[in-house]
């Protein structure tokens, strides 16, 4: 049998590959690249900390590849994939444009790879800016009636709205897992305030590109709803940072920006603003701060409407201070001119009582003085005379009680009427009108010098007598309308 002799020179195949592996780690041992390119075919194996992807390149106008390698991620790659998802809020994966740090690395199994060293994120960061960017010159072109770019920001229809005094009627969008919502409902119900809350929730995932949608058909619901809410509430705290990109589409800055409820966004961003946190009404770092937010806005309610009652308080008791005053005042002149008016009207009744016994007196000497003539003249007359005097007597008398009795009803007259108006002034009458007369230890106060703060007084009222004690003392200047 011919036995097959080869003359060509040989070497194995595991030999090439440790000439390969040699002449690249000779080339590029030490060194590192900075190389931009898409991420494609990203895989991620959380048990051992491993990313599996290609790295490409694209033609930018045919959009043909135009360079492909496999690339992964160690420890030290993964750690800083970490940190780039915390910093840009952005998840590592498919379709990313990146600006990353490479080393070259050759297996004899596994062939030649690249293997992830660093990213810049800055650079990632400034095409996320571009794109925010992009999205609010969108929202300001195309939705110029509802979003407008001013010198402090942006200014939109649901920012023009009117937040109502007292929150109590609220919608929450969040997601009913999210660890926000708990801290958020908690802060509300257990306020120390013991404010109450009416809360209706519209659940959704606030987490993810792809959910914008359902977003946007939760805040439709509560439109659709006919509920009269006070504030809808967007919350998405508890969730990772890579997820914010839900909240930067334009589709919910629309949304958001047009509502006709005012809306407060707690998605939980404490670096940045969303353009969902530009667009609503109010917007805070975190789930717990809206809550605190929304009983704050309550409690500054409460205490404007506390101090308006202690401005009423204080003006009602100059007020009444006042008004006590003037009653005093006119206690004191009731009394005093009714004690004139009952002490000029005794005087008149007595000067009564002397003249109509002295008129009576006159009047009969008089009489009698006319009856001794008429005495004489009846022993010269005697039938006719006595017949004349009889009747003149008898019409001296009718005319002597016509006279006294219309004099002792003219006084009578005067005294009902001096009665009348004594008892019209009296101090029970004026009682009845409204006012009041003030007792200080047992006397009557007809000024405020005789009182102090802390004096214990009497007020005597029509029914009653009411037992106070003076708590401020105000000294009016006399200028307060009469009464």
């Amino acid at each position: 049998m011919h036995q097959y002799v080869n003359t060509n020179p040989y070497i194995t195949l595991s030999q090439l590959t440790a000439a390969i592996q040699g002449t690249i780690r000779n080339a590029f041992n030490g060194k590192s690249f900075w190389v931009i390119a898409d991420i494609t075919g990203h895989s991620y194996y959380p048990a051992k900390g491993f990313h599996f992807f290609d790295l490409v390149e694209k033609d930018p106008h045919t959009h043909q590849l135009t360079a492909k390698i496999q690339a992964n991620a160690w420890s030290q790659g993964t750690a800083r994939i970490a940190e780039f998802e915390r910093v840009t809020g952005q998840r590592f994966g498919n379709d990313l444009h990146l600006l990353i740090r490479v080393s070259v690395e050759y297996h004899p199994l596994y062939g030649l790879k690249l293997s992830l060293q660093d990213i810049d994120t800055s650079f990632t960061r400034g095409q996320l800016e571009q794109q925010k960017q992009a999205t609010l010159l969108r929202l300001v072109t195309e939705c110029s009636d509802i979003v407008r770019k001013t010198a402090d920001g942006y200014f939109t229809r649901n920012k023009s709205l009117l937040m109502k005094s007292v929150i109590q009627r609220i919608a929450v969008i969040t997601s009913s897992s999210a660890a926000g919502f708990g801290d958020f409902r908690k802060s509300l119900q257990n306020n120390i305030y013991g404010y109450t809350f009416y809360m209706d929730n519209y659940f959704t995932t606030v987490q993810g590109e792809a959910n914008v949608a359902q977003v946007c058909a939760q805040l439709e619901a509560i439109r659709a709803s006919g509920k009269i809410y006070d504030t809808v509430v967007i919350i998405r705290g508890g969730g990772a940072q890579t997820d914010l990109l839900l909240f930067e589409k334009f589709e919910i800055g629309k949304a958001v920006a047009g509502f006709h409820i005012p809306i407060i966004a707690g998605i939980g961003h404490e670096i940045n603003e969303t353009i969902t946190d530009l667009m609503a009404h109010t917007s805070v770092k975190t789930p717990t701060m809206a809550a605190e937010m929304i009983i704050s806005h309550n409690r500054s309610f409460e205490d404007a409407l506390l101090k308006e009652q202690r401005n009423i308080i204080i003006r009602m008791q100059q007020m009444v201070s006042g008004r006590q005053q003037q009653l005093s005042s006119l206690h004191a002149h009731i009394v005093n001119r009714s004690r004139d008016v009952l002490t000029e009207y005794k005087e008149g009744l007595s000067q009564c009582r002397q003249v109509i016994p002295q008129a009576a007196r006159h009047l009969l000497l008089r009489q009698r003085s006319a009856m001794t003539q008429l005495s004489g003249q009846l022993l010269a007359k005697p039938g006719q005379v006595t017949a004349g005097r009889l009747q003149e007597l008898i019409h001296i008398q009718q005319h002597i009680q016509v006279f006294a009795r219309k004099l002792l009803q003219q006084k009578q007259q005067q005294l009902q009427h001096h009665a009348t108006v004594i008892r019209i002034m009296s101090p029970a009458a004026l009682l009845r009108k409204g006012f009041a007369m003030v007792y200080h230890n047992g006397q009557i106060v007809t000024g405020a010098a005789a009182l102090e703060t802390g004096d214990s007084i009497t007020v005597q009222l029509a029914d009653a007598a009411v037992h106070a004690t003076i708590t401020s003392k105000t000294i009016i200047d006399g200028n307060e309308s009469d009464i």
